[in-house]
């Protein structure tokens, strides 16, 4: 029973592995696990249940200091963003460099 136990353990690490390869993918390439994992996970039927896949979350949103009509909140990169980003030599397509800009060029709201 041990034996079984500890496998069982063993596989649900496993997915957790999974799960945040799955995540880095979508983020690098510019896009937000909500957005992406409606199209990959099967519809539900009528009568499901009605949960909301992304409930009650609340995102930070990120405004440009040189023009505050330019927010990012989350998903994929506003052409702004992206200019910006490489004027300041950072590359959209690096997670780091993204995150990098949004704390160093950006103004954290909410």
């Amino acid at each position: 029973m041990e034996l079984k136990r500890l496998l069982e353990v063993r596989r649900e690490e496993g997915k957790d592995d999974i799960v945040q390869q799955i995540r880095d993918l979508i983020e690098q390439n510019g896009y937000d696990y909500d957005e992406i994992i409606p199209h990959v996970s099967p519809k539900r039927r009528r009568g499901a249940g009605g949960r909301k896949l992304v409930g009650d979350r609340q995102y930070k949103r990120y405004v440009d200091p040189d023009n505050p009509d330019n927010v990012y909140v989350r998903g994929v990169l506003p052409g702004w963003m992206k200019q910006k980003m490489a004027a300041e030599g950072y590359d959209p397509a690096s997670k780091d460099d993204r995150e990098s800009f949004k704390a160093n060029c950006l103004r954290e709201e909410g």
